[in-house]
């Protein structure tokens, strides 16, 4: 089941900054060797800053642009010296950005604000501003108030005792009690679910391909993970069981995603626990599959309350938006 957020087909700020910025790639106007920078771009695209860091990431994954010795980021295929313009005056193709996309509403503040919540909590508890906030996107704090309250509906963001917002740190004990109730929550739904099997035996045949060995990217990872859980969980005709499953992952999953951005590598012995849970499913081990489920998660918590240790001698990420500080 897909909450409101994930069934909103809009485009979000971030992808619509990422699209204009492919835009002007592919048509040679951002050409091979010009160094991109956030700070010129978000005024040239007038976007924040955050909302450009985060589209020019998405960039480089797919291997356009790439980074460098001096700061920003170059655009591929160029050789020579970095070629340095000032962005806020080349000639720049805004035609492809609706006007809308310039003017954030609850939506895709929703969604940056998200990215940064969710990647926070394993270096601690963090205060998150209003005004600073509604500085960052230009909008009301009536906006930013609407925003944070659908956040703090997921449970990503709570209200203190002095009713300001905060982000809870994600401890261990934490991890230990959400993993738990994964255990509950997900077995009764793989016991109950209707498998779509051509594409769990898909899933199960694409993990059995992986090179022994092979160190995976986090989108990789994530990608089969998900698929995983979407097909073998999520597929339970229960949908409050699927809709409190999907919600007590979120946290999880942040978790994970800050972890890697850490260099904390994906674990491949998890996917092929998966694979396993998935061969059992489809040969008709219910009773089976549902066992190695409830052992693959204790397994994963014991992983990941190890890994959440190393970031107690690791400093905070430096990118985060200045309306989140630490408290």
């Amino acid at each position: 089941m897909k909450t409101e957020v994930e069934t909103d087909k809009r485009t979000t700020l971030f992808e619509a900054a990422a699209n204009l910025i492919r835009h002007n790639i592919e048509i040679g106007l951002l050409y091979p060797g010009l160094v991109l920078q956030e700070s010129a771009l978000s005024e040239r695209m007038e976007m924040s800053r955050a909302t450009v860091k985060r589209a020019l990431e998405m960039i480089e994954a797919e291997g356009r642009i790439r980074r460098f010795s001096g700061r920003g980021f170059l655009v591929n295929g160029g050789s020579g010296a970095p070629k340095r313009e000032d962005l806020r005056l080349i000639e720049f193709d805004l035609s492809g950005l609706d006007e809308a996309m310039g003017k954030p509403n609850w939506l895709r503040i929703y969604d940056d604000v998200a990215y940064h919540v969710t990647r926070c909590p394993v270096f601690g508890r963090y205060r998150i501003i209003e005004s600073l906030m509604a500085e960052e996107f230009g909008v009301s704090r009536t906006l930013i108030r609407d925003a944070l309250g659908r956040l703090q509906e997921r449970g990503l963001v709570q209200k203190s005792r002095t009713s300001r917002w905060v982000v809870e740190p994600l401890t261990s004990q934490r991890i230990k009690d959400k993993y738990q109730l994964r255990s509950i929550l997900e077995v009764a739904a793989l016991r109950s679910a209707s498998l779509p099997v051509e594409a769990l035996r898909q899933l199960s045949d694409e993990i059995n391909a992986l090179s022994p060995g092979e160190i995976l990217t986090p989108t990789k990872w994530f990608s089969l993970d998900r698929r995983f859980f979407e097909l073998a969980v999520l597929t339970t005709p229960n949908t409050d069981l699927a809709t409190y499953a999907s919600s007590n992952r979120l946290a999880l999953e942040a978790c994970q995603s800050a972890l890697f951005s850490l260099g904390l590598p994906p674990d491949t012995q998890s996917l092929l626990e998966l694979r396993q849970i998935s061969e059992l499913a489809l040969s008709g081990s219910i009773s089976a599959a549902t066992s190695m489920l409830s052992m693959h998660l204790q397994k994963a918590c014991e992983r990941t309350v190890a890994q959440l240790k190393i970031t107690a001698i690791i400093e905070p990420t430096s990118d985060f938006p200045d309306y989140l500080q630490r408290a």
